[in-house]
């Protein structure tokens, strides 16, 4: 009986870990984050102080809760089996029509560790 209670709440813990929940990004305007892909609306650099200010405070969340805060990441990139970045462009990327890219476009790179969870954020315009 004590081994049922001690695995059933083990269970009930391990599942409730398993859902990730949006976080609170300030007051950084997430319908027009979401809407702008590959940056190329420009609707994103309306937040980028806000981002700025904000920025550690999503260190230690898993990339599901990235994903449901910012939408799906502009590019994502597997560096090896222990490592990821989730790619979220500032300003317009080679992605949106008409762009001529004279230089690297401003990004937002979440570094995932291996447990999938948010180890650095830098905003940069260079590759990892």
């Amino acid at each position: 009986m004590k081994n049922s209670v001690l695995v059933l709440i083990l269970s009930l813990f391990a599942w409730l870990n398993a859902c990730s929940f949006a976080v609170d990004a300030g007051k950084i305007n997430l319908e027009n984050w979401k809407s702008d892909r590959y940056g190329c609306k420009g609707l994103r650099k309306q937040d980028l102080e806000e981002f700025r200010s904000i920025k550690n405070q999503f260190l230690g969340i898993d990339n599901q809760a990235v994903i449901k805060t910012f939408g799906r990441p502009d590019r994502v990139e597997l560096v090896d089996k222990s490592q990821s970045f989730f790619f979220y462009f500032i300003e317009p990327s080679s992605d949106c029509d008409g762009v001529e890219l004279k230089k690297e476009p401003l990004r937002i790179l979440f570094r995932m560790n291996a447990l999938s969870k948010v180890s650095e954020v830098t905003i940069t315009d260079q590759n990892p």
